[in-house]
């Protein structure tokens, strides 16, 4: 499907481009090579290939839960830089009120 310099202008103004005529000239030969590029892709997928979104298989790869005592809760709040009430103490977002 070879585009014409009118295909081209029309696209550049739904765009909102505003080409030179020499700009024009020269899109209508780089958007043709682009359009070939694009249809000889389709081409050569085969109807027995399944689409896939990545070449190899994704796979999780997950380490065993394993139970271990924790830090005390006294450990962590010494951690923290503000602690109220046993707890973390943390800025008031949104406006909430207490």
């Amino acid at each position: 499907m070879a585009l014409s310099r009118d295909d081209v202008a029309k696209l550049a103004d739904l765009a909102r481009l505003e080409l030179t005529e020499a700009e024009l000239e020269r899109l209508v030969g780089q958007l043709d090579l682009i359009l070939a590029s694009v249809a000889s892709v389709s081409q050569a997928a085969a109807a027995e290939v399944a689409p896939t979104s990545h070449a190899l298989a994704l796979v999780n790869v997950m380490r065993e839960d394993e139970v271990t005592e924790s830090l005390p809760p006294e450990a962590v709040l010494a951690m923290a830089p503000a602690v109220e009430e046993g707890r973390f103490r943390v800025p008031r977002i949104l406006g909430e009120s207490a």
